[in-house]
């Protein structure tokens, strides 16, 4: 076709590949290395967006890639069913219908998600399919599958076993909106524009008074102590005095802690309120102070206030029900009506957010499920860093092994139960007999499914507490050698009345076994043995506590292997002003309009040419558009291959080959390499900018340019016959090495010209070539031909030369080069640049209507006829100024001991190499320039 209609082209191979299975595990040939990448499974929720398809277009250019070299490969896909977020869209759907889940009870909730699922739930596997995500799909797995619910069972078991899961009252992160429990890396903090608080507390055996500093007033209700520095001079008499809680009776200690307070911070003095805040509380801890606390599951204030011994019955009332932000304005009005008030001011500082739905978290204090991060003489933590240092897994770039270290020393237990019904339900049992006094486990291992048959009869709905459950029932141990069921009866007292925990567990925890679970764990799964660890894993910098440091420590727990080799991070994507893309802005880029537009090989191709490590990618549709321009010119130059090719048998000698024929093979083999040497690296952006540089200029620009006039009806068979080799040689393996990163077009294309095979799917990726000294020689040749025509073609360009006028040329250079040019260049050179005549040689001389430049081959002139006299004088004047800035700031810099010194060796010889052109260049400059102003050039 004349024309590239991406759409339809992929639409139609898109189908041909998942009609013929091409992505199925290729498990190889006897010994071939295995290849494996595990799928970040994107959330049953979601719908493509550009990080999407960022990740996932990187991945699938590994993967086609190892596919092509022959590796047993599998990119293992799978979804995510996203506890938190499912169940919120559901629960939208059912308030719109003006119902809700409670209404529904849990099992008719479960059933509503599932329909859920099938319909929409599927939606974003279409849109990776779309983006070309050559995933095995016949091993797609879910989260919430049977096989990987018995893994997740399985693995809690055997921690609680090993004493590595709990259940603790503690406090924790609590989302009011979401009603449920978060991990710390749940929680994002975001700074605002607040204010600090001075509260003047009233010492109880004199009349002094101690002032503290708070951004948080309403919590000074629930206060069990106040800290000072033992080094402050200002405080230290007064610990272990006692001081009084403004707004209500209660006597607290003044306490020493060195850690707690920061005696440059407001006052020096802090109030201790460990049930409103997570450094209070470890104070708390270390001084033994009671906890007392003011919220409820609801995120709204209960009524604590017999505990808290408030003294005012009308603030009693006020805040009653109020969330603690609304609270605020009431309790600081008391304190100001009581004189306790001092002052506030203007003062920023970080509140925590539900990475979900952005509800301000509040610190509430629940009985929850633990798993325990660095237990004495069985830690998770610490082999994860450990290979980490010892390089078994490498994170790439490697700036993020700091961040990756910083994070996992100073890490906590890890809250796992979440108060919502979708996802994995705890799998512990609770006998309700009161006289019954059991031990603690939960289910056996290989349990059945969560959604398996089985599990006991559960209590009626009302019977559910707000959170985890807390009524007197204990968790119950069957013996080690129970029936691999979900138990019925009570190990202890043969009972029946078993309720099943509530909780369900963290999505992070069902992903964190993502690595061998989908291979098959626990059970000796071929696949297992074949593909873990993993070969590599590719996300984002913002999940890699999320999920990747969860897959490190339970991969080494569970397997003894890490999970995979190398983590390679790439950054976020913003708009092209480097802003974060959101709704609000109106500056988000849909992926699937785009590919609809543009087409997705362009779309791809845009992300791996800006995929920089280290930098975030800068996305904008003109870059888009730009690539959609390069797949037209990849189908234009397959049209002229195919025009110039069709009915001729290929066939060829190749001691026929012209410069340029050699030339292109040359090239196409240091791109070959080069570009197995950017993907062995993570280099996406380089191997793009590199078959770019290839196809656009040296291919289409060039060699087909050189090749035309070997077409020409006065050309010998055998020699058209070679170049229509090359042509076509160089085409079929170009589209090879393209295919990883633009699949559709690269397929069409291939399919029209002469290959081997039925698809470039499972066609062989190009090999390294070794380029010898023959080679070398060849494209210093070449080299010295385009320099010479794209330097006359500048000037043409900047005299505004009409294409059809010819022009005299010439080049001083040395004997050697000059014999070169003449045996292989000339004619390519007065073709392509338009000239009459052309000499060249170490005698040649320019005469006084000439311009002068100076190339890397030699000094070119350019004889003026018909030219501007005065547009080139400006021309040359500008040229000159520039080159003259250019050469005082290298002067400058050259001279500078420091820089010399210091700056590596390389760099220096760049530069004063640099500085030696433009000396020469200003030279020739000012007196082509002195030569106009005396009259002796004249055009």
């Amino acid at each position: 076709d004349t024309v590239y209609r991406p759409g339809e082209v992929e639409a139609r191979w898109s189908r041909e590949w998942l009609k013929r299975d091409l992505f199925r595990a290729n498990t190889g040939a006897g010994d071939a290395p295995a290849y494996c990448i595990v799928i970040p499974p994107p959330n049953i929720t979601g719908s493509l967006h550009v990080g999407h398809a960022l990740n996932n277009t990187l991945q699938d250019i590994l993967i086609r890639w190892h596919r092509m070299r022959g590796d047993a490969t599998l990119w293992q896909p799978g979804t995510d069913h996203a506890g938190i977020a499912t169940q919120n869209v559901v629960e939208r759907q059912l308030r719109a219908e003006g119902t809700s889940r409670e209404e529904l009870g849990r099992d008719a909730f479960i059933n509503r998600v599932k329909e859920w699922r099938k319909e929409s739930g599927g939606r974003i596997v279409e849109q990776l399919k779309r983006l070309g995500a050559s995933c095995d799909w016949s091993r797609e797995r879910f989260t919430l599958d049977d096989g990987l619910s018995a893994a997740v069972r399985e693995v809690f078991v055997r921690l609680h076993y090993e004493d590595l899961i709990y259940r603790a009252e503690r406090l924790i992160n609590w989302c009011s909106r979401c009603k449920t429990a978060l991990s710390d890396v749940e929680v994002e903090h975001e700074e605002i524009a607040g204010k600090l608080y001075y509260i003047r507390y009233q010492i109880v055996d004199n009349q002094s008074t101690l002032t503290v500093a708070t951004t948080r007033p309403e919590t000074v209700l629930a206060d069990t102590g106040v800290a000072v520095h033992p080094q402050d001079p200002r405080y230290n008499h007064l610990i272990g005095m006692d001081v009084r809680v403004p707004l209500t009776n209660r006597v607290v200690r003044v306490v020493s802690d060195d850690i707690l307070v920061d005696k440059e911070f407001g006052t020096g003095a802090v109030k201790i309120t460990p049930g409103h805040d997570f450094n209070d509380e470890s104070a708390g801890r270390r001084h033994n102070l009671p906890t007392l606390s003011l919220l409820d599951w609801s995120g709204t204030i209960h009524d604590p206030f017999n505990e808290c011994e408030v003294t005012s019955s009308s603030l009693r009332r006020s805040l009653t029900f109020k969330t603690m932000i609304e609270a605020r304005h009431f309790v600081v009005a008391q304190l100001e009506e009581d004189g306790a008030l001092v002052k506030t001011e203007d003062h920023r500082h970080a509140v925590g957010k539900c990475y979900r739905c952005k509800t301000i978290v509040e610190p509430l204090r629940s009985p929850q499920w633990f798993v325990r991060m660095n237990a004495p003489g069985n830690s998770l933590a610490a082999p994860a860093v450990e290979v980490v240092r010892e390089g078994r897994i490498k994170l790439i770039p490697e700036g993020w092994k700091n961040n990756y270290f910083g994070w996992m020393e100073q890490i906590q237990d890890w809250c796992i139960s979440r108060q919502i019904w979708w996802g994995h339900r705890i799998p512990v049992w609770y006998c309700t007999k009161p006289d019954c006094d059991p031990k603690v486990i939960p289910a056996p291992k290989n349990a059945v499914g969560a959604f398996g048959e089985g599990a006991p009869p559960e209590p009626t709905e009302e019977a559910e507490p707000p959170y985890a459950i807390d009524f007197g029932a204990r968790p119950i141990r069957p013996p080690s050698d129970a029936p691999q069921i979900d138990p019925t009866t009570c190990p202890e007292c043969g009972g029946t009345n078993l309720i099943q925990d509530f909780d369900v567990l963290d999505t992070w925890f069902s992903s964190a076994l993502w690595p061998f679970s989908t291979l098959g764990w626990p059970k000796d799964a071929p696949e297992l043995n074949r593909f873990y660890p993993t070969s590599a894993l590719v996300t984002s910098f913002d999940i890699l506590f999320f999920w990747v440091a969860r897959m490190i420590m339970m991969g080494l727990h569970f397997t003894k292997q890490v999970p995979f080799k190398d983590v390679y991070i790439h950054a976020l994507v913003r708009d092209a002003e480097g802003q974060k893309m959101s709704k609000s802005k109106g500056n988000v880029i849909d992926p699937l309009s785009i590919m609809d537009q543009y087409g997705t090989d362009a779309l791809r191709f845009t992300l791996a040419a800006m995929a920089s490590p280290g930098r975030d990618v800068k996305l904008s549709e003109q870059r888009i558009e730009g690539y959609r321009n390069f797949a037209n010119k990849l189908w234009n130059a397959a049209r002229f291959v195919l025009m110039n090719t069709e009915g001729h048998a290929i066939q060829h000698d190749p001691t026929k080959r012209s410069l340029a024929d050699r030339w292109i093979t040359v090239r196409l083999h240091r791109h070959i390499n080069t570009v197995w040497q950017d993907l062995e690296a993570y280099r996406f952006d380089e191997a793009a900018n590199h078959l770019y540089q290839f196809v656009w200029h040296e291919f289409c620009d060039w060699y087909i340019e050189l090749a035309k006039p070997r077409f020409a009806p006065d050309t010998a068979p055998e020699d058209a016959a070679a170049t229509r080799a090359t042509m076509v040689s160089t085409l079929e393996t170009t589209l090879r090495l393209l295919h990883p990163l633009m699949p559709f077009i690269t397929e069409e294309i291939w399919q029209k010209v002469p290959h081997h095979g039925d698809t470039i799917v499972r066609a062989v990726f190009p090999q390294p070539v070794l380029v010898s000294i023959e080679d070398q020689v060849v494209e210093g040749i070449m080299t010295d031909v385009i320099a010479v025509i794209t330097a006359i073609r500048t000037t043409r360009s900047e005299l505004n030369v009409a294409p059809v006028q010819l022009l005299r040329a010439g080049l001083k250079t040395s004997a050697a080069t000059a014999k070169r040019l003449l045996d292989y260049g000339e004619q390519d050179i007065c073709r392509l640049a338009r000239l009459s005549q052309f000499h060249v040689g170490p005698e040649v001389s320019a005469p006084s209507s000439a311009v002068v430049n100076v190339t890397a081959v030699g000094e070119l002139f350019v004889v003026l006829e018909g030219v501007d006299r005065e547009k080139e004088r400006a021309r040359l004047q500008k040229t000159l100024d520039a080159a003259h800035v250019e050469l005082v700031r290298l002067d400058a810099k050259l001279k500078n001991p420091q820089f010399v010194t210091k700056a590596p060796t390389d760099v220096v010889a760049d530069h004063e190499r640099r500085q030696s052109e433009l000396r020469q260049q200003t030279l020739l400059l000012a007196e082509q320039i002195r030569r106009f102003d005396s009259g002796t050039s004249t055009p």
